[in-house]
């Protein structure tokens, strides 16, 4: 039996419906504003501000982890606020993005992940609901999180 109700039959097309998402440029330095994930951390983490867009219901960005040698992993990611997931779109090595959009994850709370803990709970979903708009993100990412 289908326990869910009329509206939700009438409206899931529209709750499910993903934004199309178009990969954006790959991200430069001087468009890197970087978030603190923990101070044990081996890597530090970057948001592309170019890339940035805050949609009906998910927050995509480009992210960078940086290791203490320099060498950059890059993908670029959708955060779903309303159920506290998180999708990577592609990868990108040497200016380039790569692969093919993965499966919706549940963000874990003491994973090894912690970025998308961080990103969730301070900056792009304060109080699990996606933040207003792309520029308090951006105001979010430069002071250390959402007020």
């Amino acid at each position: 039996m289908d326990e869910r109700s009329d509206w939700e039959r009438r409206n899931e097309p529209k709750l499910t419906a993903e934004e199309t998402v178009v990969l954006p440029a790959y991200p430069r330095k001087d468009q890197l504003i970087e978030f603190f994930v923990a101070a044990t951390s081996e890597f530090r983490f970057y948001v592309d501000a170019a890339s940035l867009h805050v949609g009906k219901d998910i927050v995509y960005y480009a992210l960078v982890a940086r290791s203490k040698a320099g060498a950059d992993n890059v993908t670029f990611e959708g955060m779903r606020c309303s159920t506290g997931e998180v999708r990577i779109y592609a990868v990108g090595r040497e200016g380039s993005w790569f692969g093919k959009p993965g499966e919706w994850r549940q963000i874990q709370p003491r994973s090894f992940e912690r970025w998308h803990n961080a990103l969730y709970r301070e900056y792009f979903c304060p109080t699990a609901q996606l933040i207003g708009s792309r520029e308090q993100a951006l105001a979010a990412l430069r002071s250390g999180g959402a007020r």
